[in-house]
C-alpha cells in the first residue's frame, strides 16, 4: 500500500468523511418536525438514499452511495413531566455503503445494522406551538472495522431541542426548527451540531414544505454542510398511517462530500 493510500485510509479510519462525524443523519425530518404526537406507541420507517460524487478534502474522483433503513419506534405515555408528556424511543439503522476513494485507490462496500439508540423525550403543545427536547445514546453496536461498515465505533449522547410555531390562526402555516447535539466519548471526534428546519403549508391532511439543513463539527473542527429541498406529506386517517418524502441538495461543504439525499419516512400508529 502506498503511502498515499496509506494516508486516506487512516483518514477515513479516525475522522469519517463518508456523511459525517455524528450518528444522526439530518435531513430525515420535514415541516413540523418538533411536534410530539399524543400518547401512543408508533413506527417510524425512514428510507434514505444518498449521492455524492463531489468531495472537499479528498482526492479528485471519490464518491460514495448510501442506502439506508432506519426503523423507529416511539412510545409517548399519559405520564406528565415539567408539564410536557413523556415518551420513549429506539432507532435501529440498516445501512449499505459503496465507496470509492481516489477511483479505485480506496474501495469499500459494506452491508449490517449500525449503531443502536435508545432515549427519551418530553413533548409541550400549545394553541399556536409545539416543542420537544430529548435525550439519548448512540450505542456501537454496528460492525466499524472498515471505511464503509454502518458502525461508529465509538458512544455517542445526542441532545435534542426543537420547536414548532403556526404563523396564523388556520394553523396552515408553520415554521419547525429541531437541533440535534451530539458529544461523542471518543476523544479523537468532535462534538456535532446539527439543526434541521421546515416552512410547511398544511391543506388538510397535506403537507407541503421547503425544507433544508445545516451541520458543524465544533470544538474549532472545520467540516460542515448545508443543504435545502423540499417535502411533501399525507396522512390517511382510515389506515392510521402517513407518508412524508423529501429531496435535498447539499451546498457550501467543508472536509466532507457534498450530494443529494432522498427520504421517504412511513409513519403508523398503533
Amino acid at each position: 500500500m502506498n503511502k498515499l493510500k496509506a494516508s486516506v485510509l487512516a483518514t477515513l479510519l479516525l475522522s469519517p468523511l463518508v456523511s459525517h462525524a455524528g450518528q444522526y443523519v439530518p435531513g430525515i425530518e420535514g415541516v413540523k418536525s418538533a411536534v410530539v404526537p399524543p400518547p401512543g406507541v408508533y413506527y417510524r420507517g425512514y428510507a434514505v438514499h444518498y449521492d455524492a460524487d463531489k468531495a472537499d478534502g479528498l482526492p479528485p474522483n471519490s464518491r460514495v452511495k448510501v442506502d439506508a433503513l432506519a426503523h423507529r419506534f416511539i412510545w409517548v405515555t399519559e405520564t406528565e413531566v415539567l408539564g410536557g408528556q413523556l415518551g420513549f424511543e429506539a432507532i435501529l439503522p440498516m445501512v449499505r455503503t459503496d465507496l470509492d476513494i481516489g477511483n479505485g485507490m480506496v474501495r469499500d462496500k459494506q452491508t449490517g445494522l449500525g449503531d443502536l439508540f435508545v432515549g427519551s423525550l418530553i413533548g409541550w403543545h400549545g394553541d399556536r406551538w409545539d416543542a420537544v427536547a430529548a435525550a439519548g445514546i448512540w450505542s456501537p453496536t454496528g460492525k466499524s472495522s472498515r471505511p464503509a461498515d454502518p458502525g461508529f465505533g465509538y458512544t455517542e449522547l445526542m441532545l435534542t431541542l426543537g420547536g414548532t410555531y403556526f404563523l396564523n390562526d388556520k394553523k396552515n402555516l408553520s415554521f419547525s426548527a429541531l437541533s440535534r447535539y451530539e458529544i461523542a466519548d471518543k476523544s479523537g471526534v468532535k462534538d456535532e451540531l446539527v439543526v434541521e428546519w421546515g416552512i410547511g403549508k398544511h391543506q388538510g391532511l397535506l403537507d407541503l414544505g421547503l425544507v433544508g439543513y445545516s451541520r458543524w463539527e465544533l470544538e474549532s473542527g472545520k467540516s460542515e454542510s448545508h443543504a435545502i429541498g423540499l417535502s411533501a406529506g399525507y396522512f390517511w386517517p382510515q389506515l392510521m398511517m402517513g407518508i412524508d418524502a423529501g429531496v435535498y441538495q447539499e451546498h457550501s461543504v467543508k472536509q466532507g462530500f457534498e450530494g443529494t439525499k432522498l427520504r421517504v419516512a412511513l409513519t403508523k400508529v398503533f
